[in-house]
Order: C-alpha cells, then sequence, then structure tokens
C-alpha cells in the first residue's frame, strides 16, 4: 500500500497525522510525505535561514519512520489553489501513485491549511481517494475514522520534538490531549491515543475503512450494578 501525506508546513505532517503514519509503517506501507510551503514564517528568524533550518527538521522527523518528504516550496503564508499548487499536486500524485492521500480539513485554522486541503481535492480527482486529518483542537470537526495510535506515542513525541524552532513543547501536549480526548469518543482504555479523520464519500470512493490502520477495540458499555444499588 502506498500512503501519501500532505501537509502545508514542515510540521503538520507530525502533529495531525504522524501516528497514522508510524502505524502505516508498522504494517509494511510505502509513505510519502510532502510539505507544500517553505515554512519561512514560522518564526522571527532570516526567513531563508528558516525555510532551511525546518527543511532539515521535516527531513529528520519523516527519517524516523524511514521517509524522505518532499519539498513543494510554495511561499508561506501565501498558499492558494491555484493552477500552479493545483499542477504540482496532481504531478506528485502521478508520480508517487498512492492509494490514499492524506492531508488537512477544508475548514481548518490556517490558510494554508485550507488552500491545500482545496488543491488536493481537485488534484486528486478520480485518481485517489482523500483523507482530511483532525482540525487543530478538533474546533468544527466532526471525526468519521479513528485510528489506534497508542502504541506509536514515543514515535509521534520524536517527530514533533524534531522541529525545535517551533517551540515543539507547546505541539507535543495539544496532540497529546487532542489524542486522548479522540480515543475517548471510542471509550478506549484509559490511556489510549487515536487520531481521527473525516472521510467524505466522492464518486468513486465511497468506502475506505480497507486502507486504513485498525481503530481502537471496541469496547462494550457494561452497567455497574454497585452505582446502580446507591443511586436506589
Amino acid at each position: 500500500m502506498r500512503i501519501l501525506a500532505l501537509g502545508a508546513h514542515p510540521d503538520d505532517i507530525e502533529i495531525f497525522m504522524f501516528g497514522t503514519m508510524a502505524a502505516y509503517a508498522a504494517q509494511g506501507a510505502e509513505l510519502t510525505f510532502a510539505v507544500a510551503t517553505d515554512g519561512a514564517r514560522g518564526g522571527k528568524s532570516d526567513a531563508k535561514v528558516l525555510a532551511r533550518i525546518r527543511r532539515e527538521e521535516a527531513t529528520a522527523a519523516a527519517a524516523l519512520l524511514g521517509a524522505a518528504p518532499r519539498f513543494l516550496d510554495f511561499p508561506d503564508g501565501e498558499l492558494v489553489a491555484d493552477a500552479a499548487l493545483i499542477g504540482a499536486l496532481k504531478a506528485l500524485v502521478r508520480e508517487t501513485g498512492p492509494d490514499l492521500v492524506i492531508t488537512h480539513a477544508p475548514n481548518d485554522y490556517h490558510a494554508d491549511h485550507r488552500a491545500l486541503s482545496d488543491g488536493v481535492r481537485i488534484a486528486a480527482s478520480f485518481a485517489v481517494p482523500v483523507l482530511h486529518a483532525d482540525t487543530m483542537g478538533g474546533t468544527g470537526f466532526s471525526p468519521t475514522h479513528y485510528v489506534d495510535v497508542s502504541a506509536y506515542r514515543d514515535v509521534k513525541t520524536q517527530a514533533i520534538r524534531a522541529h525545535h524552532s517551533q517551540r515543539p513543547e507547546q505541539y507535543v501536549d495539544r496532540a497529546r490531549i487532542q489524542n486522548e480526548f479522540r480515543a475517548g469518543q471510542c471509550n478506549s482504555l484509559p490511556g489510549s491515543l487515536a487520531e481521527a479523520f473525516r472521510f467524505e464519500p466522492t464518486f468513486p470512493f465511497a468506502d475506505i475503512r480497507a486502507l486504513l490502520p485498525p481503530a481502537p477495540p471496541v469496547r462494550p458499555v457494561t452497567p455497574q450494578p454497585n452505582a446502580i444499588d446507591q443511586a436506589n
């Protein structure tokens, strides 16, 4: 199986979907990471220096899963779903031949994220199904699918921390809290983690469950007799 993960900035894949990428790697999937912008506005350093640093950070993070990221190098903060972006995305899809593309949700908080999501939707067309990753804080996001990433918490944390220029601990904490919440939605065991996604069926792709790593196991909700007795 071939999976193409697309993030707008050099640390987006790590924050929003790296646990799932690790689950795919454990299954032997072929991973391609692609970063749409140069990340040059992600700090106060000289733009060229920061772009180079962030490229190095993304490369180190992807290497944790044996992947090497592609860099489309569009200007950070100026991404639009125009002919240039769509053309670059179509070329990438043709070259890598993925079975599934994962990218940002169309309503995510950052304009670059939204532009990339729109561009991917257009570029994917009839070629490949598109899965949308959770938004920052889960705002405005209604998941349709979950992936159990409990076994990959450490490598996801390493990947986020590889982005030293971005004060990564804030994103380590945000991701952990969000992944704990998503696992809780699945009634998973305490301490479990899950990444959430949304799939909008679009012809000819109606059902992608066979393309996903395992979800958190289903646990029945059982009554607690003592609590019921005490309530009576």
